[in-house]
């Protein structure tokens, strides 16, 4: 009898803190009648061409059938109760007196709450936010809040009618929170600090004197004021106190730049905004208390941090849960809804259900009041350069962005800004610190664009400016500066492959919109008086990764030749189920016929992790690799555009290991048929020789075999019809060896193969690997190959670039900026699907259209936190904004069919931003540093500059 899955392994695949953990994705049986029903269709494909010709959700999506979470309701979902329960969370308004509780009196009795949970209950209960959330689930009476907007309580109905008239009555009612003394808002050190220091040696490609990834990134020992307390400099002393050395001779040659150089030091600042997602944040949850299970459907970019720590908050409670099932549907939410505190309220209101599902789901105002914003941050940069050649020598920054209440993902925030404030320029030497404070704004979390947009989007109107005082084409500045494949980024790291930032402003530069730019502003503004014409131009690389990506995928084939695809990526709108089911025809010669996508119950490949991936030491690291069912971490949201790259990775190997293990070794066993050896004997055929020609194989004038037919001699023979891969990635890809002569190593980490039908082999046969779940058996690395935790040092290598051409008229009387066209070339590797890589591309623009012209929320208490920001308040950009007719792109051409497609949904987003901005300098003559730039502060400049203009005159009077 062949090895079963052991106890060990079995608790370690299904239980987290003591209770059982299912996550039905959405193609699951458990909810198929909801999201099924023709609703994710195989894709169309045409095996000619390779061509897609729509999406998998395109029907759904035009027709209104896709569903999201924000659609459930309890009668709607199979075995739960009809009756539906509806919660809501009472917030506070003010960070600056003790909170003493709330009044409902202005309720009529008829409609005061069924259930009124507050931090008490919690307490008592043993309810409270995972770690990485902090405390305070509910604002306890006697406290002080933390941050405008926190919850002090939840209050739920158990029908519709009551609870929409109730939460009608209770809306824009400051009386609500009663309040104690004054108490001034709560002082709390940074979330995070980070200092990257670099000294290159003599050339771009000699090693370098000192750097974050050769020697050390710097960490402050404490704050005075929120100020970072850094090392003491020591030429001879610490590796940290060292790099302060090099930091401070870096800030000595700024203030005494010498002959023939010159330093540009400004300031600038880019504003918090909400991300807009459509779908609000919600959640619907079921206790089932005699069974001791609690049912959830949830929306969420990383469902298996909702599992897990979802399940070890609800083991550490006193309620008897022994059983979570998560339902991660469908969503969208541009990063808001990765490491959102959101679907942990929604378990917690289901705990206070009585029996009955609750729902609690945002309205808009509380979607303001509520969500993950935008880090908001101010930089100052010190740029010092050679005027004979414009080359840059030195760069120096100072960042300080605005946290808000709780930490969430600031430190990474931080870090990333960063080490992206280099953009695309190469710097001999630099010094780049970033502080990310704790305030009493609303949460900022990862949202699209993550510390990036604000960092480079800066060094991008730095560099502008620089340009126009050295009298130089802002392209050309660019060009002498541009970095180049080899060289080092400011953390000491080289990026992987070739850089093309260079191709792409040599083609820039060419574009009519660019090189006609002096004439088309004569002609233009003799033609529309009143109005001034501009163009301007960015170009950023953008890092995409987190440096500690891992992924599970399976491919599997039925006997029919049906191939299913079951992944841990959500999707979120990108189209990410359709370019997956896609990566696998390189192998399969067609794409996926199914695919399940947030799936997170791999009992067939049962890793685990311990420890945190970015913090691990290497001696923590050595002394798991022994175990061959450790990784660093175990999956990962979608999140940090690691779709295309990351997430097909793990999908390309799995699919190429059931071509290699299944479906080259069938083809051979087809064609040796006959007398003699059949059709293969007389020829010399390598595996690297086979071709998918029209969905069909081959290889060296071989007769093509459909998938039907390799299908069923793959299992007639008992070779793989299905493989499931683990892989990791820190910078660079882990990997291991199996025994499995051909593939011995690969960029993988764990690995189980089903072997035919996934039962017991015949008398005297034998396959690699130990059974464990659903006919797969874990193929066991022999060793393991996990790049070094100080690979973190490096920030990022992976890199995506674009350049954005912005072609504005801005009218002198309203002061209004009118987008009259824009141009994008995206370097992105290789497409999977050019049409989705299209569709991320125009709403990445959109996106940083709003940002540079319309999108802002103050801070504190005039922003959203006051529960009183709708879209009657706050402007996102319409099609009239963004040129939705007259916009152009290119994508650089991958170098070869081997390319890798790039992580890209975040870069398209960010250079549009100083290409608006550097346009209206060329348009107006005015450099505005402050984000957004709206009507108001261009009419303020104009006043200004014509105040300046008449004290000039009449002096000279």
């Amino acid at each position: 009898m062949p090895a079963r899955l052991s106890r060990r392994d079995f608790l370690k695949g299904s239980l987290v803190a003591g209770i059982t953990v299912y996550i039905a994705a959405p193609g699951s049986a458990a909810i198929a009648a909801l999201f099924e029903r023709e609703r994710i269709r195989p894709l169309p494909w045409d095996a000619k061409t390779g061509h897609i010709r729509y999406r998998s959700d395109a029907t759904a999506k035009v027709t209104g059938e896709k569903l999201f979470s924000y659609d459930m309701r309890s009668r709607d979902l199979p075995g739960w109760p009809p009756e539906q329960a509806h919660a809501m969370l009472l917030r506070v308004t003010r960070a600056d007196r003790v909170f003493e509780g709330f009044d409902l009196s202005s309720l009529d009795p008829g409609l005061q709450p069924d259930r009124i949970v507050t931090a008490a209950d919690l307490l008592r209960d043993g309810v409270a936010f995972p770690k990485f959330y902090g405390e305070d689930m509910l604002l306890p009476s006697g406290k002080t809040p933390a941050y405008l907007g926190q919850a002090v309580a939840l209050l739920i109905w158990n029908d519709f009618a009551r609870f929409r008239a109730a939460k009608s009555r209770l809306k824009f009612r400051d009386e609500l929170i009663r309040w104690g003394a004054q108490s001034g808002l709560l002082e709390r050190a940074p979330w995070a600090s980070f200092r990257y220091v670099r000294v290159g040696g003599a050339t771009p490609f000699e090693d370098d004197v000192y750097s974050s990834l050769k020697d050390s990134p710097l960490f402050p020992s404490g704050y005075r004021k929120q100020t970072p307390q850094w090392p003491l400099a020591d030429a001879m002393g610490a590796i940290d106190a060292q790099g302060m050395a090099h930091a401070e001779a870096i800030a000595a040659e700024l203030d005494r730049p010498g002959a023939g150089k010159q330093v540009f030091e400004r300031e600038y600042f880019s504003q918090s905004i909400d991300t807009a997602a459509m779908e609000l944040d919600n959640g619907n949850g079921w206790f089932d208390a005699a069974s001791g299970t609690l049912h959830a459907v949830s929306a969420t970019q990383s469902p298996n941090e909702v599992a897990e720590d979802g399940a070890r908050m609800l083991a550490a409670s006193r309620f008897a849960v022994k059983r979570l099932v998560l339902h991660p549907c469908y969503t969208v939410g541009y990063g808001s809804k990765d490491h959102n505190p959101y679907p942990f309220y929604a378990l917690m209101a289901a705990l206070y259900g009585d029996g009955r599902p609750v729902r609690l789901a945002n309205d808009r105002y509380e979607q303001f009041q509520s969500s993950l914003k935008r880090h908001s941050f101010r930089m100052r940069y010190r740029l010092k350069l050679d005027r004979a050649s414009g080359k840059f020598e030195v760069f120096q920054g100072r960042m300080q962005g605005d946290g808000g209440g709780r930490m969430n993902f600031s430190p990474s925030v931080c870090l990333v800004a960063a080490t992206a404030a280099q953009s695309i320029y190469y710097f001999p030497r630099s010094d780049l610190a970033s502080t990310v404070i704790a305030s009493h704004a609303l949460d900022a979390g990862s949202a699209r664009g993550y510390g990036t947009l604000q960092s480079m989007g800066a060094t991008e109107m730095l560099v502008d400016e620089v340009a126009a005082e050295l009298g130089l084409d802002p392209i050309e500045l660019r060009l002498r500066n541009v970095f180049a494949t080899g060289m080092k980024n400011t953390q000491g790291a080289i990026p992987g492959g070739l850089q093309r930032a260079e191709e792409i402003l040599r083609k820039a530069r060419e574009h009519p919109l660019w090189s006609e730019r002096a004439a088309r502003k004569r002609e233009y503004e003799a033609a529309h008086p009143g109005k001034r014409y501009g163009v301007g131009f960015g170009c950023v690389q953008k890092d995409y990764g987190t440096g500690a990506e891992a992924a599970f995928a399976e491919v599997a084939l039925d006997r029919s030749g049906r191939i299913v695809l079951r992944h841990i990526g959500i999707e979120m709108g990108t189209g990410m189920a359709t370019s997956q089911a896609a990566v696998c025809a390189q192998w399969l010669g067609r794409p996926a016929d199914e695919i399940r996508t947030g799936e997170t119950d791999w009992r067939e490949l049962p890793m685990f992790a311990t420890d945190d991936p970015w913090l691990m030491s290497a001696a923590v690291q050595d002394a798991h690799v022994g175990d061959p069912r450790w990784t660093p971490n175990y999956a990962s949201p979608s999140s940090a555009s690691n779709s295309a790259y990351f997430f097909s990775h793990a999908t390309r190997e799995a699919a190429r290991l059931l071509f290699t293990q299944g479906l080259w070794p069938a083809a051979q066993a087809i064609w040796s048929q006959g007398f003699g050896g059949g059709q293969l004997s007389p020829l010399a055929i390598r595996r690297e020789d086979a071709r998918w020609v029209e969905g069909r194989l081959t290889a060296g004038g071989l007769a093509p075999l459909d998938l039907r037919q390799l299908a069923a001699k793959a299992y007639e023979l008992g070779l793989a019809t299905g493989a499931i891969v683990h892989t990791f990635n820190r910078w660079q890809w882990a990997e291991a060896e199996f025994p499995l002569g051909d593939d011995a190593r690969l960029p993988l980490d764990g690995l189980a193969l089903r072997w035919g039908d996934g039962g017991e082999l015949p008398p005297g046969e034998s396959r690699p690997g130990t059974a464990t779940a659903n006919g797969y058996r874990i193929v066991e690395r022999t060793r393991v190959f996990y790049p070094s935790p100080q690979r973190n040092n490096a920030g990022v290598v992976y890199y995506s670039a674009i350049g954005t051409i912005a072609e504005v008229a801005v009218d002198t009387a309203t002061g209004r900026v009118e987008l009259l066209d824009h141009h994008s070339i995206l370097e992105c590797g290789a497409p999977i699907v050019p049409e989705l890589v299209s569709s991320q591309l125009q709403g990445g623009l959109a996106m940083g259209i709003g940002h540079a012209l319309h999108e802002f929320l103050p801070l504190y208490e005039d922003g959203p936190g006051n529960g009183t920001w709708n879209f009657n308040r706050y402007a996102l950009p319409r099609a009239h904004d963004v040129a939705v007719w007259r916009q152009s792109s290119d994508i650089l051409p991958p170098l070869s069919q081997t390319d890798a497609p790039k992580g890209m949904a975040e870069v398209v987003m960010i250079a549009v931003v100083p290409a608006i901005v550097n346009a209206i300098a060329h348009a107006t003559g005015h450099r505005f540093r402050e984000l957004p730039v709206t009507p108001d502060k261009i009419l303020a400049a104009a006043a200004d500059a014509d105040a300046t203009a008449a004290a000039a005159r009449e002096a000279r009077a």
